[in-house]
């Protein structure tokens, strides 16, 4: 972790870069997967699971058996696991849905906003080593809830060919569509192209590498709807001279292990509180499974030194990040003055995997300074809005000469004429 004492704010914006790839190879090498998956369909698909996935598949989609046998492999303790968080994700979810509200803008005109389900959509989980079944619940749930017609999932599929069963038992559990083999950008142009085997979608949903990312903006310019840029992993932790050291540790490291891309910042007022989560870090780490992938994102990863909460929250609203954590003993307060973090965890007992998990809040959150800009995925992301207006002879008789007027202002006699017909008629 690199520390910075008290920066200055002119070096802030250089701060909160994130790593990333070069971009001009990374383009250069998702446009080829998506001209190849475009062009050649599930041949293609096949070829890229087997250069980046090292696995050779026959069938792409899912059978019911392979959904079956997961379920039983299952242990019962897992099952119960998910299935409470899935009940609080709904439950959170549920209380999103708007009422239909009609407005009488002006008499005998009324307008009203009624919001639909989309259609189709995709869902990309990521698999490989950390396979995200949460992101299951997350994307699955609010698709049900909107009440989306067609809901495709992919996956990429492990070393023996299968996806993981828990991704599957989620997908069970939420009303997945269909489910297919197919990982990384190679999945993401499945899903906007569609293929022999993967129908194309409406809007694209699922967190992923820098690939996958790409990918989603690239097919985005194309015509294919998506969620968010939502990108390598981050979390931001403010800590005060109260916080406890292990608890802050622990949250760097939960998310310096989601991938060596991911960044991980602690911003505090407390100089000695730096070297205590340091020590901490040292000690916690060694016991990570996923040590080496948490080494790796800690090399680029930050600690900066402030001199008062108004700095604080100024720097965290310039980084805007995914995952804010604010262990400080003012942290409702000093909450008030954020207003660019995708999701925010208030209090020493609310660290991020809670929402990562099971507290009911969407993890899909925007990465990479983009919480400027977006929120997180809820249900109204899988939701369009079709706005409706109804006129009777009052209303027309009211308003009529209004649109008359503007319309002839901007020379438009067709639709002045569209009015003026109807006035005719009912004299």
């Amino acid at each position: 972790m690199r520390i910075y004492k008290n920066p200055k704010k002119a070096t802030w914006n250089e701060l909160c870069q994130r790593p990333e790839f070069e971009l001009e190879f990374l383009e250069s090498a998702v446009r080829n997967i998506l001209t190849r998956v475009k062009i050649s369909g599930d041949r293609a698909l096949i070829e890229l699971t087997e250069q980046f996935d090292q696995v050779t598949i026959r069938d792409i989609e899912l059978t019911q058996h392979e959904l079956g046998s997961a379920e039983q492999r299952l242990s019962s303790e897992l099952k119960k696991a998910i299935n409470t968080a899935a009940s609080n994700i709904e439950k959170f979810h549920a209380a999103q849905r708007r009422e239909v509200v009609k407005v009488e803008t002006m008499p005998g005109v009324t307008c009203w906003r009624k919001g639909v389900g989309i259609e189709k959509v995709g869902i990309y989980i990521p698999g490989g080593s950390a396979p995200l079944f949460s992101t299951v619940l997350m994307l699955g749930i609010p698709a049900k809830l909107a009440g989306c017609r067609e809901v495709i999932l992919c996956s990429p599929p492990g070393k023996d060919g299968l996806i993981n069963d828990a991704i599957l038992f989620a997908a069970r559990l939420v009303g997945a569509t269909r489910i297919f083999k197919a990982g990384g950008a190679q999945a993401i142009a499945a899903l906007a192209y569609g293929t022999e085997s993967i129908p194309a979608v409406n809007k694209i949903f699922g967190p992923g590498n820098q690939y996958v990312t790409k990918a989603k903006q690239l097919v985005n310019l194309q015509g294919t709807a998506i969620d968010i840029p939502a990108g390598p992993s981050e979390v931001l932790v403010v800590a005060d001279q109260y916080a406890n050291p292990a608890f802050v540790a622990a949250d760097l490291l939960s998310q310096a292990e989601h991938g060596p891309d991911s960044q991980v910042v602690l911003v505090t007022r407390d100089e000695l509180m730096i070297s205590k989560i340091q020590n901490e870090i040292s000690a916690q780490i060694a016991r990570l499974p996923r040590k080496e992938v948490a080494e790796q994102a800690l090399a680029h990863s930050l600690g900066i030194l402030l001199s008062s909460d108004e700095e604080v929250a100024g720097f965290v609203n310039e980084y805007a990040p995914e995952h804010l954590i604010l262990n400080t003993q003012n942290c409702d307060a000093l909450s008030e003055k954020i207003h660019n973090a995708g999701s925010i965890f208030l209090g020493p007992y609310s660290p991020e995997s809670a929402g990562d998990y099971a507290s009911g809040t969407n993890h899909t959150l925007p990465t990479n300074g983009f919480a400027k800009a977006y929120g997180g995925v809820s249900l109204e992301s899988f939701m369009k809005y079709i706005t409706f207006q109804k006129l009777n002879e009052q209303g027309i008789r009211a308003l009529g000469p209004v649109v008359e007027i503007m319309a002839a202002a901007e020379q438009l006699e067709g639709h002045k004429e569209s009015i003026s017909v109807r006035l005719r008629a009912i004299k």
